[in-house]
């Protein structure tokens, strides 16, 4: 299991925390630092089964600065959309567990998190 995390974000935090309370092993990835490729971004959307868009923080001032309010958002644009989370990780909707069965999701609540439990058992690396 790996949970992408800003250590700056609340909701980051909060997840790390019902991990550790719930005895879970996990590898944390600071996604700022080690940004993710276009191709691992790639992947992460087929694991959890979403559109680029669906994961972007639009309220970001990158992504006012880039118009992305405006794109479209239909599968000619897809790489577009992909390009601009790889060039501005602070884009990328957090905290994100990959899960050990594969599948992952946007962890925002500590039921989420426990749902990614679920998923892979509380002792996946």
């Amino acid at each position: 299991m790996e949970i992408w995390i800003n250590p700056a974000c609340s909701k980051c935090r909060s997840a790390l925390d019902t991990l550790d309370a719930e005895g879970a092993g996990y590898t944390v990835r600071r996604y700022l630092e080690d940004v993710p490729s276009a191709a691992e971004i790639r992947e992460l959307l087929g694991r959890l089964g979403l559109e680029p868009w669906d994961i972007t923080r639009t309220g970001e001032g990158v992504a006012g600065e880039l118009g992305l309010r405006e794109w479209e958002r239909d599968p000619e644009a897809r790489e577009r959309w992909i390009s601009a989370l790889a060039e501005h990780p602070v884009l990328v909707q957090r905290p994100i567990i990959t899960a050990e069965d594969g599948t992952a999701l946007v962890a925002r609540s500590a039921e989420a998190v426990r749902d990614a439990l679920g998923r892979g058992g509380p002792t996946a690396v």
